[in-house]
């Protein structure tokens, strides 16, 4: 038995955990897509398989496919659909509970929010470019008391995969999030606050929850409509949906392929 105040048998700190796990190859990820139509394409070129036994609580529409791809182990996480409405379930609930179920269950090294969002011309973004994320913030959370402002931003930085965006010559843009498809003029005032050139619905709660938990987060972001164009952004969002969530499908393959045998510390 170990004398009383032996800290042979303690875990190492957090700070020599962090380290190791950053030094070790990475091997299990998760990736978390809100739409079926963005994750089926991902699901298919990785030849994943819905799980039958799901990880989550029973009742929840969430659905895992897993499936082991060169040496990582894959769990794509969608939301599923609105049990009352059978729409998905896009927005800042779903995401956050879902990432946090999944990294409560999964335990992954990386995750990885791959996913379609709206362009602003004016900050360069065309119809399908895809992004990886810098930062995260939030538009749509306005706390008008000192402090609470700065949380209601939420502002969080994404993992810079400094490596990653270098070898795959990839676009880098701050995102902001919101629960709201169109966009009010607070909105806007607030996205431009946060110099945002790409606008989603999930990006920045599942950056709040990776954060919290000490998971690192990367985000792949393909544009379907201009924010700041002369289309109205639902028409132009689903006339562009299938043909950016297959550029998206491709992204997300070469980060799944520069990512294979590395360190979180490589990336």
């Amino acid at each position: 038995m170990a004398a009383l105040g032996d800290q042979s048998d303690a875990p190492p700190p957090p700070d020599q955990q962090t380290m190791a796990a950053q030094n070790k190859p990475i091997s299990n990820i998760v990736i978390i897509v809100a739409m079926q139509t963005e994750a089926l394409p991902i699901v298919n070129r990785f030849q994943l398989t819905e799980e039958p036994n799901s990880p989550f609580p029973q009742g929840v529409p969430w659905v895992r496919y897993r499936g082991t791809y060169k040496d990582l182990n894959i769990s794509l996480i969608w939301p599923g659909k609105d049990p009352v409405l059978g729409v998905d379930s896009v927005g800042t609930i779903s995401s956050a509970l879902v990432t946090y179920a999944a990294v409560q269950a999964l335990q992954p090294d990386l995750i990885i929010n791959a996913g379609t969002a709206g362009g602003f011309k004016a900050k360069g973004a065309s119809i399908g470019d895809v992004f990886i994320v810098s930062d995260c913030a939030f538009h749509d959370r306005r706390i008008p008391i000192p402090v609470f402002d700065l949380y209601g931003v939420g502002l969080r930085k994404a993992f810079e995969a400094a490596n990653l965006v270098k070898e795959l010559n990839l676009k880098v843009a701050k995102l902001s999030t919101g629960d709201s498809l169109d966009m009010s003029q607070q909105d806007e005032s607030s996205i431009i606050a946060n110099d945002a050139t790409v606008k989603d619905m999930e990006g920045a709660a599942i950056a709040y929850v990776a954060d919290l938990l000490k998971v690192p987060a990367i985000f792949v972001k393909a544009v379907t409509d201009i924010i700041d164009g002369d289309k109205p952004t639902a028409e132009e969002f689903l006339q562009n949906l299938a043909a950016v969530t297959a550029k998206l499908d491709l992204a997300v393959e070469q980060v799944i392929n520069f990512i294979n045998g590395k360190c979180i510390s490589e990336l």
